[in-house]
């Protein structure tokens, strides 16, 4: 028998940072949205600016669930955002709860991240480094758009990162608290405005071979700059960090990029992320979003 996790209202997948819908034959969310689409769940991805603050980022996003909306018919979408992606969720959830069914965030910053923070000190405000920085990041970012065919869209790639720190992201947060955790490290409210909020991620696992690959190596050593989370981060995002409503695990055995895509290898059957989707729109069903 075919499992069937239809969703009562349509699943967004929102992308993070330097994030994209279709670059080519490639597509970010290839694996989620092909395993989502599987069990009957209907499934589209909102394309942001790649590198952008968080409510730019997100009154793109409520563009977009708008058009969906009206493409449809749905009166409601449940929103799942990945990395900076939980942030454009939260803020598109807070302005419009009647559009939105329910939030969840997969590897969200949700307090900041500690590497935003080490990274927007090294850059020296004035300097030659933070324009250097700034010309790097955008150009990358208007390749990447180009590519994907959403060369209009706007980049600022100083905005994204100061967007990304412990103080950026507290900004945000003192404006849009739905679902935060009261005391570090908690479970925030389930139910917000009528919106349900959930989140998980994962931290770093440990190399067992000489290498995993060089996007795990990377991950890897950029979970070495974390002071408050070290030892439980993803390589971008802490754990306790991460945490939004009802907070399912922290810590999958999967660094930042890994709750995105399919594992590979002897790992493939131990860290599926790809099946954590296919239980949260199960999940989502149960709950009669």
């Amino acid at each position: 028998m075919l499992l069937n996790a239809t969703t009562n209202h349509p699943i967004l997948l929102v992308h993070g940072l330097f994030g994209f819908e279709r670059i080519g034959p490639f597509e970010l969310f290839h694996d989620v949205k092909q395993a989502l689409k599987a069990v009957g769940a209907q499934v589209f991805v909102p394309h942001l600016s790649a590198i952008h603050d968080n409510e730019i980022r997100g009154e793109q996003l409520l563009s977009q669930i708008h058009s969906v909306l009206r493409g449809t018919g749905a009166t409601k979408v449940n929103l799942i955002g990945h990395s900076q992606g939980a942030l454009a969720a939260r803020y598109a959830a807070a302005l419009a709860p009647h559009n939105v069914a329910s939030v969840t965030s997969v590897s969200g910053p949700n307090h900041g991240s500690e590497l935003a923070d080490f990274l927007r000190k090294a850059l020296i405000p004035g300097r030659l480094p933070e324009v250097v920085a700034q010309n790097v990041a955008t150009r990358f970012a208007d390749f990447l758009s180009q590519l994907s065919g959403h060369a209009t869209l706007p980049h600022n790639a100083l905005a994204a990162l100061a967007a990304l720190t412990t103080e950026g992201v507290g900004n945000f947060n003192d404006k849009y608290p739905q679902g935060l955790p009261t005391a570090w490290g908690g479970h925030g409210a389930e139910w917000v405005n009528g919106v349900r909020y959930y989140s998980w991620s994962g931290v770093v696992p440990e190399l067992e071979e000489p290498s995993l690959g060089p996007v795990q190596e990377i991950c890897s050593a950029l979970s070495e700059y974390f002071v408050t989370e070290l030892a439980q981060n993803d390589g971008f995002v802490g754990r306790f960090s991460s945490h939004l409503g009802t907070v399912i695990r922290s810590d999958y055995p999967l660094d930042h990029l890994q709750t995105l895509r399919r594992a590979t290898g002897q790992h493939a059957m131990v860290n599926d992320s790809i099946s954590l989707y296919v239980e949260h729109a199960l999940r989502l069903q149960a709950a009669n979003l």
